[in-house]
């Protein structure tokens, strides 16, 4: 059966700085433990703190600049480019420039409070 999701829920956002985050699908908003899709808009200057997720993530930069660091470095995704992060990989997502950044992340499974494995 096909399910329009007529609004996302918004979800409260890890950071330094307030951070909108839409789930569309997910565990909040539809129910969805298999996957979570969610537009994100992070202010310049936001960053939220290390994580080694549970879970694929999948992430879209539509606007903006996302810097993602990893024990191997740092990635700037721009509007326009994607990056995949695997489950049980270390990383720091952060929108230093000006302007923010808007993106999409899809999670498999879907993202949970307790599979992201927040740094303390």
């Amino acid at each position: 059966m096909v399910t329009l999701i007529p609004t996302p829920s918004i979800i409260e956002a890890a950071g330094n700085k307030p951070k909108i985050i839409k789930e569309y699908i997910g565990r909040v908003n539809s129910q969805t433990i298999e996957a979570s899709v969610a537009r994100m808009n992070s202010p310049a200057g936001w960053e939220e703190p290390g994580q080694t997720p549970e879970f694929d993530e999948y992430t879209l930069a539509l606007a903006g600049t996302l810097k993602i660091s990893t024990k191997e470095g740092d990635i700037d995704v721009v509007a326009g480019q994607a990056v995949i992060a695997r489950k049980g990989e270390w990383v720091h997502y952060s929108s230093p420039h000006e302007g923010g950044t808007d993106y999409v992340a899809m999670c498999l499974p879907a993202f949970s409070p307790e599979t992201v494995n927040r740094d303390p």
